[in-house]
């Protein structure tokens, strides 16, 4: 079966009466739920449901409702992928990869010391969270809670608080 090319499907649309087109978006929008997530982020009425649904799957990885987090990276760091491309909004983006870490350093709190895979990843994720706050110019918003992150892991091993100190104290003035 050949592809279709956006090309095509660009022709397709432009073929489609106004009404054809709002039923086959409505049609998507109730089939899958990335198209209902980002209708309902775009139009700004529940973008902050949106976030949160994402969150909760973050956090569902660390603490979840019942029993023990399975703590896979693989799943959390996947629902920030999918809520960067259901959502346009820079804040929301840098918020739910700080929450990410967040998770992972009250993880660490409640339960010790992990792995080094572990506290590479949240080195990862939140090296990546502070440098897209600084090329977006939104660090005034993000600088307290960067700093709290950091401050959160004293005493956690592995090197984790002096990786994470580094990273923060490149991108902000303290």
């Amino acid at each position: 079966m050949k592809e279709i090319s956006l090309k095509n499907l660009k022709a397709y649309l432009k073929q489609r009466s106004k009404e054809e087109l709002i039923n086959e978006i409505s049609n998507l929008f109730t089939k899958f739920e990335y198209v209902k997530d980002y209708y309902q982020a775009k139009l700004g009425h529940s973008n902050s449901q949106v976030l949160q649904k994402y969150k909760d799957i973050i956090k569902d990885e660390f603490f979840p409702t019942r029993g023990f987090g399975k703590t896979r990276l693989s799943i959390a760091r996947k629902a920030i992928s999918d809520y960067q491309k259901v959502s346009g909004s820079k804040e929301s983006l840098a918020d739910i990869m700080l929450f990410f870490v967040e998770m992972g350093v009250q993880f660490t709190n409640a339960y010790g010391d992990i792995n080094a895979a572990f506290y590479n990843s949240m080195e990862s994720m939140y090296e990546r969270a502070i440098k897209f706050i600084a090329d977006q110019g939104i660090q005034d918003m993000f600088k307290t809670r960067c700093i709290k992150i950091v401050e959160d892991t004293s005493g956690i091993g592995w090197g984790f608080h002096d990786g994470l100190s580094d990273i923060c104290y490149k991108y902000f003035e303290i």
